[in-house]
């Protein structure tokens, strides 16, 4: 039997070409679903903010100590100053606290990276502190840039450089 193909081989032979296609697009969408279950997980890890209470605000001024970037968020270490610039004392060492905020992206784009934010910089975050009382927080909105000597009155909106607010959000 002779088809519009050409003969019978022929025939059989597009139908073979037209189950590995199918065979094909098969193992592709498989690999496709296999690298989707191996890529999210990554992407969409993040935490939960019940750690820290959100019922609490938090305003500290401090001198940075360390800026630790990260995809999902960025952390400054830094140790507490009160309104002169001096280092509040706990147990005869200065105060030390962290505080978690947005991506290091995010903060790049508001003016805060290790290059623009060294080490010896003097702020003020507003901040939510964890829940179990150890001293670290999340960005609460407010972070305010003094530069390196604390401002006559301490670093305040008035005195300092507002990077973010309250719009801002660490999350």
């Amino acid at each position: 039997m002779i088809s519009r193909f050409g003969d019978n081989e022929t025939r059989q032979q597009e139908e073979i070409v037209r189950q590995v296609i199918g065979k094909l697009w098969l193992v592709g969408g498989m690999l496709g679903i296999i690298l989707l279950g191996i890529m999210a997980p990554p992407a969409l890890s993040h935490h939960s903010f019940a750690m820290y209470d959100q019922t609490v605000t938090k305003v500290m001024t401090g001198k940075l100590t360390r800026y630790i970037p990260g995809a999902n968020h960025a952390q400054l270490i830094f140790h507490v100053l009160d309104n002169d610039g001096n280092p509040v004392m706990k147990n005869g060492k200065p105060l030390q606290w962290g505080v978690e905020t947005g991506s290091a992206i995010a903060m790049a784009r508001n003016g805060v990276s290790p290059a623009t934010f060294p080490e010896g910089t003097i702020f003020t975050v507003e901040l939510y502190p964890l829940r179990d009382g150890r001293d670290f927080g999340a960005m609460a909105g407010l972070l305010i840039n003094c530069g390196t000597t604390m401002p006559k009155g301490g670093c305040t909106r008035e005195t300092g450089k507002v990077l973010t607010d309250r719009t801002f959000s660490a999350r």
